[in-house]
């Protein structure tokens, strides 16, 4: 480890948040070392095979890397997935959260949990959120990442750490994916790509509110929280909670519409769904969940973004007819 340096610890690093973290605190300029912890994709080298429900698996993992930070981006995030793994998901995001939070606060380790704008109801006219606003989660995802928050802030505030545990919720993220299923905006161009074929209908939503945001953003404003609490004399005097998103106001639909136009293909095939949720539906989703980035802009954080249709623009170039 190079003289000076800090060693940072994410885990979930082979995930889509979790590789752009690591290349964040990997970037040149930035004072740190940095190791990935994953489970099925891990090399065992630059990321390290963890069971994060295995306490013993996690407190080796500790002491062998010697964090000053652990960004926990490991989850169970997708809402289908987890309404159908209701025992798995609460392992993973509230137990494994729990064990983390308590192991950490035990070595001052500053602790940053990546939650969901899903915490919130999403009702019409509700957004944006402030940190301070009222969870009111919708779905079991959203209670599943509510739990890890609580259990997240209930471990430092027993350790007298409180200042070290924090709270990052995200709305929606995009960005380099290995497959487009590891992300709800990416897999949209499969859709586009599904509705060129003749007499294919696809229905796609239109009613509910989404802010993409780049993984490269999150990643970086990550960093930047890590280096602005460990920098503070007191960290329990800064926010517990903190919001990113960025401002690219959209819908499933519109993102199709986005895609078509860049890829010069049409989306005759895809049909507007504006009627919002299915009442019968096992994952209800909300209607806007907007997160005001005001915490991160009084701590001096900037929460610039990539611009949505931009970003498209560059990654989907090489496609285009």
């Amino acid at each position: 480890m190079g003289q000076g340096s800090k060693a940072a610890l994410v885990t979930g690093a082979t995930g889509l948040l979790g590789r752009q973290v690591v290349k964040a605190f990997e970037y040149p300029g930035r004072d740190w070392t940095v190791k990935g912890t994953g489970l099925s994709r891990a090399d065992g080298v630059s990321v390290l095979k963890v069971n994060l429900e295995k306490k013993d698996e996690v407190e080796a993992a500790l002491d062998s890397v010697k964090p000053r930070v652990v960004v926990h981006c490991a989850a169970n995030r997708f809402p289908d997935k987890v309404d159908k793994d209701p025992e798995g998901t609460k392992a993973l995001n509230v137990i494994a959260t729990r064990t983390l939070a308590s192991l950490c606060a035990a070595r001052s380790i500053l602790m940053i949990y990546v939650s969901t704008d899903y915490v919130f109801a999403g009702r019409e006219g509700e957004a944006p959120y402030d940190v301070d606003a009222t969870p009111a989660p919708p779905n079991l995802y959203g209670e599943t990442k509510l739990g890890g928050e609580e259990v997240l802030h209930e471990e430092f505030r027993k350790a007298g750490k409180e200042g070290l545990g924090v709270v990052m919720r995200v709305p929606v993220l995009y960005g380099q994916a290995e497959v487009p299923e590891e992300s709800a905006v990416n897999v949209l161009m499969n859709a586009v790509w599904k509705a060129q074929t003749e007499g294919v209908k696809v229905v796609m939503d239109d009613w509910s509110v989404r802010y993409p945001t780049n993984t490269e953003d999150v990643a970086r404003v990550i960093c930047d929280v890590a280096e602005k609490y460990l920098g503070s004399e007191d960290p329990s005097s800064l926010p517990k909670i903190l919001h990113f998103s960025s401002e690219d106001k959209t819908t499933k639909y519109k993102i199709c519409e986005m895609f078509g136009r860049i890829m010069a293909l049409p989306i005759t095939n895809i049909e507007r769904n504006t009627q919002g949720n299915d009442p019968n539906a096992s994952v209800q989703r909300p209607y806007d969940c907007h997160l005001s980035t005001r915490a991160l802009k009084e701590l001096g954080i900037g929460v610039d973004t990539n611009t949505f249709e931009g970003w498209w623009r560059r990654e989907l170039g090489a496609f285009r007819k």
